[in-house]
């Protein structure tokens, strides 16, 4: 036995014999024009459905691209401030070797720029007591004894051995003033200064051009 099937008008009428509404009627024929039309309302709407899905595709692209640029640059600062930080260590060592290698043979050459640089200072009080390495002894009293004869204060400077000093390392006495110079601690000093300079600087001291090529 078969379902019962639910009956459906297809046209409304009111009290007054008027239509409401009526179905729509199915068109079972069909122009050239008319599949023209759904053939281009179809092709309209599959390049738009394309169009949509293409802009994501590029939304997500440019993303990833900026994303992997973004990485990249990291990579690249670290990198550029590794580098920094290996130059300067390389220029430190050599620094240190090269002026380790002068003072050792000219060790009266800082206590003589040190002199040179306080004669106005001890002007007022031209007797200078220096305390210099026994090794150094000689060549800086020599040393010195030109520079203060050249300054016009011949025979006002005493050199004098220091157990506890090394190499080109010195003090100076004067009246109240004192001054001191250690090579060793000099160069700590320095080391010191570079390494806060590249602290400060982080990693974003490196800048890059549109080219992607590193400049000062």
């Amino acid at each position: 036995m078969t379902e019962p099937r639910k009956f459906a008008f297809d046209t409304v009428f009111d009290d007054d014999g008027d239509v409401l509404s009526s179905a729509p009627v199915r068109k079972t024929f069909y122009t050239a024009q008319d599949v023209e039309q759904v053939r281009a309302e179809a092709f309209a709407a599959g390049r738009e459905q394309a169009l949509d899905q293409a802009q994501k595709d590029e939304a997500r692209c440019l993303a990833e691209i900026r994303q992997a640029i973004g990485q990249a640059m990291g990579v690249l600062a670290r990198a550029a401030h590794d580098h920094r930080e290996a130059v300067v260590e390389l220029a430190m060592a050599a620094a240190s070797k090269i002026a380790d290698a002068a003072l050792d043979r000219f060790p009266e050459a800082a206590a003589q720029a040190a002199f040179q640089a306080l004669l106005q200072e001890v002007e007022s009080r031209p007797r200078l007591l220096v305390r210099a390495s026994e090794g150094a002894l000689e060549k800086v009293r020599a040393g010195l004894e030109r520079t203060a004869e050249a300054a016009g204060y011949p025979g006002q400077v005493t050199v004098r051995a220091d157990p506890d000093l090394e190499g080109a390392a010195f003090i100076f006495e004067w009246g109240e003033g004192r001054a001191a110079f250690d090579p060793a601690e000099a160069t700590n000093r320095v080391g010191q200064a570079l390494e806060a300079a590249l602290a400060a600087e982080g990693l974003h001291g490196e800048a890059l051009n549109s080219e992607g090529s590193a400049h000062d």
